[in-house]
């Protein structure tokens, strides 16, 4: 059967007459005749019922790889701190999910001050959701904090694991961060370089710079000089989309 199946479909797709399956009769149609002369109208459906199942099946695996869970774990940046939570980028992606119709529930994990190790301790407890991608924004506040880049660097490798773990399908985009110069060149170029290495180890998809186009300008940060406005979020979440989409 399933050779004649792989014909059928193969004939398909190369515009030629399909071949027919054969049918077992009982004995009541061998003596009355052919199947195919008896109810020609259910030997064409049964021609063509192996092509409709295999649409189905694809149409429903296109439907399930359309739809799921993401979420965004990060820090003060992720959660939207000083603006409102739905003017943030975690936010901001759910609102164009929604519109162009797609089935994705988005998840903000984001806490201010957060590091790569509270983000560590809590990753088993935000797992008790199944999730489809993983939005891996931290590591910001370790570098701020001068914090030894290779607890940094394993600990992320941690969070992956561990997602992993549970869901070895899911899909991982990592958040590249920068640092500030006056923690001495070699400290910088190790934070900076710490993403695409575990990016590139994980088969995760990198954002280069989440605060690209946003950091260091006055306009689209908060007084503080390091939060970004609303306006600023909305620059993130294109930054963000850009690479995120190219999982969903």
């Amino acid at each position: 059967m399933l050779k004649e199946v792989l014909d059928i479909i193969k004939n398909w797709i190369s515009g030629q007459k399909p071949v027919p399956i054969p049918i077992p009769v009982d004995s009541g149609s061998r003596r009355s005749g052919s199947a195919k002369s008896s109810h020609p109208g259910t030997y064409r459906f049964m021609q063509w019922l192996p092509i409709a199942m295999l649409l189905v099946f694809l149409f429903r695996v296109d439907v399930a790889a359309q739809s799921g869970t993401i979420l965004f774990l990060g820090d003060s940046l992720t959660a939207g701190y000083g603006i409102d939570e739905n003017q943030a980028y975690p936010a901001l992606i759910q609102e164009r999910l929604d519109e162009m119709q797609k089935d994705w529930t988005v998840i903000n994990a984001g806490l201010s001050g957060e590091t790569s190790s509270g983000g560590l301790r809590r990753i088993n407890w935000l797992l008790r959701t199944e999730i489809d991608v993983l939005v891996l924004a931290l590591g910001a506040n370790d570098g701020l904090r001068g914090v030894d880049l290779s607890l940094t660097e394993s600990n992320l490798q941690s969070i992956i694991d561990r997602v992993r773990e549970k869901n070895p399908d899911v899909r991982v985009v990592l958040a590249g961060m920068q640092v500030p110069p006056n923690l001495g060149t070699s400290y910088t170029e190790q934070f900076r370089t710490m993403f695409p290495r575990l990016a590139q180890k994980n088969d995760a998809v990198l954002i280069p710079f989440l605060l690209e186009d946003v950091a260091g300008i006055p306009e689209l940060n908060l007084p503080d000089g390091i939060h970004p406005t609303p306006k600023g979020h909305e620059i993130m979440a294109e930054t963000v989309w850009t690479y995120l989409s190219q999982v969903l």
